[in-house]
């Protein structure tokens, strides 16, 4: 009894902090949000989150502004949001490269793993395999043939060095045994561009860039990776299906905030993100643009950070791939 008297204002403080973090988190937000995009503005991702910040604008009557901060393979943005207050009024738009920079940066001035908590994984997508329809090939098992009879002739482009393109591409070589010459852009639409003038045969990139110059007939689709056929693109097998196995992956989207962040605070930025992402309008505006949504819970964005930092991991181990 006379211990339990001595815990007892330990106990008291603890509880009244457990109350004061459960009211911070009901009466949040009372301010402006700043949502980062580490991203320059226009493409499809970008357009996701100010989609997003609208509709959390307009559910919790405060402002959610989003501010770009491009540059460093998205590192000038992350760091923005790994130093800043706990609180919950900066948060950070993030894709799957988050779990690709470690292992082909020599240094980030923040911990990946670490200095963030998960929010939402909000959406993914597949990568896929695109070429200009002067390629000789109309199948992915074709271009393969192509590439192990002329070895190092071919080139693919991507998005940027070090990126999921670029990892994409290397464990399409790796799994096939061929060879093809790297070229990298800044950013997908050049990338894009390249390979419809037929500066660059192949592209390695997500399926919703390359899905309106595929539709138009400026670039012919192989497959995509992943696990079903995808409903922008229903006449384009899988890797599975096409022959070549081990290429199950997407390219996610999500929103991290500050490890300090208050978990009752994180729960419900994830809770009303998932909400809006569930909208009838929203969800078909989103489908439309290629994206699967996922609208995850904050664990369940944590998990896939995790595998996919430990899956690319491998593969730059094993390639030597550096984006310096």
């Amino acid at each position: 009894m006379h211990a339990l008297l001595q815990r007892l204002p330990q106990m008291l403080i603890a509880l009244a902090a457990v109350a004061a973090l459960g009211a911070q988190a009901q009466d949040y937000p009372t301010k402006a949000i700043r949502f980062i995009a580490p991203i320059p503005p226009g493409g499809s991702t970008e357009v996701l989150a100010r989609d997003v910040a609208q509709k959390l604008s307009e559910r919790w009557g405060q402002p959610v502004v989003v501010e770009n901060r491009p540059g460093g393979a998205g590192s000038i943005g992350s760091a923005v949001v790994a130093h800043a207050p706990g609180d919950g009024y900066t948060i950070l738009l993030v894709n799957s490269s988050h779990s690709i920079n470690p292992h082909v940066y020599k240094s980030l001035p923040f911990d990946a793993l670490k200095d963030f908590a998960p929010v939402s994984l909000m959406t993914d997508l597949p990568m896929g395999v695109f070429v200009n329809p002067s390629v000789p090939a109309k199948t992915l098992a074709e271009l393969v043939a192509l590439m192990k009879a002329q070895p190092g002739k071919f080139s693919f482009a991507t998005s940027g060095n070090g990126g999921a393109g670029h990892l994409t591409g290397q464990m399409f070589m790796q799994q096939t045994g061929t060879q093809m010459v790297h070229v990298p852009y800044r950013g997908s639409a050049l990338a894009v561009n390249d390979v419809v003038a037929g500066q660059v045969p192949v592209l390695l990139a997500d399926a919703p860039v390359a899905a309106p110059h595929v539709r138009s007939g400026a670039l012919r689709a192989l497959a995509v990776t992943s696990a079903q056929r995808i409903a922008s693109m229903p006449d384009v097998p899988t890797f599975e299906e096409a022959g070549v196995k081990g290429m199950d992956l997407s390219v996610w989207i999500g929103v991290l905030t500050s490890a300090q962040t208050p978990p009752a605070i994180v729960k419900k930025l994830s809770d009303t993100i998932a909400a809006i992402l569930k909208e009838p309008a929203m969800a078909e505006r989103v489908r439309g643009r290629g994206f699967n949504i996922v609208a995850s819970t904050p664990e369940e964005f944590a998990a896939v950070i995790r595998k996919d930092y430990d899956r690319f991991g491998e593969v730059v181990r094993a390639t030597g791939v550096k984006a310096e």
